[in-house]
């Protein structure tokens, strides 16, 4: 049994360390000396080895390169930024239709109508450029729907130019004539011609069968702008691929 306290003796209260302290001293103790992990490395980024591409001298000329026509290890580090800033698959260096075609929408999107070639219309109107393989929608002069890239008929099955008229539309529609291919957001402005959107690679191929393919995002922002009677003004000549 403990003794007793004498009398009048102060009564030293017990110390009650909290369980937390004591054990982050031990630890700091166990730990005195042992250095800190180092983090791992970034893994390199692997050296950029496209070759020339075909549109080598377009995207060195809006990239602000030395152009040249010819791919240097500067130019394919250059195009490779663009292709990963821009989702441009694969972003590999390599001078793409792809990577020349989003170059071009980016550079025409502020002004897509600069020359005045798509009439100037109170209404709503559907702008088709052809050379440029872009679309747009204008209403009294203003840019709505802003210039996205197409991909429009091959040779041997041209959209057709001229004006037209959105006459017929199709949330989910397939194609009777070409085994039944998907077209999504189909909106009809010539007979069998239609803008509609594509799954997968838009520039796969020499062209649509007259057809104006958008990517799908696009082609479903244009379904939510556009309706039945909006004009259609489509010019110029696809040029070759």
């Amino acid at each position: 049994m403990p003794s007793p306290q004498p009398a009048g003796a102060a009564v030293t209260p017990l110390i009650r360390r909290p369980l937390s302290s004591i054990c982050v001293g031990a630890l700091a103790a166990l730990l005195v000396g042992v250095a800190a992990p180092t983090p791992a490395a970034a893994a390199p980024v692997p050296a950029c080895t496209a070759d020339t591409g075909p549109y080598q001298w377009q995207l060195e000329q809006y990239l602000r390169l030395p152009a040249d026509g010819r791919q240097s290890g500067a130019d394919c580090e250059a195009i490779r930024a663009f292709q990963e800033r821009n989702g441009v698959l694969p972003a590999d260096g390599f001078a793409s239709l792809a990577t020349y075609r989003t170059a071009l929408v980016i550079e025409e999107r502020r002004a897509p109508n600069k020359n005045g070639t798509c009439p100037h219309r109170q209404e709503r109107l559907v702008c088709v450029d052809l050379a440029r393989q872009l679309l747009w929608v204008q209403r009294d002069g203003q840019v709505i729907y802003p210039a996205v890239a197409v991909r429009t008929g091959r040779w041997g099955q041209q959209t057709r130019n001229g004006w037209h008229e959105i006459t017929e539309r199709r949330i989910d529609d397939h194609s009777e004539l070409y085994d039944n291919a998907p077209m999504p957001y189909s909106q009809y402005f010539s007979g069998g011609q239609a803008f509609h959107g594509v799954y997968g690679d838009l520039f796969n191929g020499g062209g649509s069968a007259g057809c104006i393919n958008l990517h799908l995002r696009d082609a479903e922002l244009l379904w939510n702008t556009t309706d039945v009677g909006d004009a259609v003004f489509i010019w110029g000549r696809k040029p070759a691929t």
